[in-house]
């Protein structure tokens, strides 16, 4: 497996607990653990920017209006009210 070298991180008491209760819990080394948890989190945040990317250019080209943000709450809350009813 290709990495980038020894990273250390530094972390609060409490995040650090969790890794190591789900080592003892599953058997698995923390260092997996954090790897996988850390390859899962920018997997994410990639799709988050190709997705944002993706919208800025909608809006950009015209292809897509921007909304103001009390309208689109406004939006939401009348569909909430409204499939409430129903």
């Amino acid at each position: 497996m290709p990495t980038l070298g020894l990273m250390e991180v530094h972390l609060t008491p409490d995040l650090e607990a969790k890794p190591a209760q789900l080592s003892a819990e599953t058997g698995r080394p923390k260092e997996e653990l954090v790897q996988d948890a850390m390859a899962g989190y920018l997997a994410e945040l990639s799709q988050v920017r190709d997705t944002l990317d993706y919208r800025y250019d909608d809006i950009k080209s015209g292809r897509t209006e921007p909304m103001d943000g009390k309208d689109v709450f406004t939006r939401l809350r009348k569909k909430k009210t409204d499939h409430s009813r129903s």
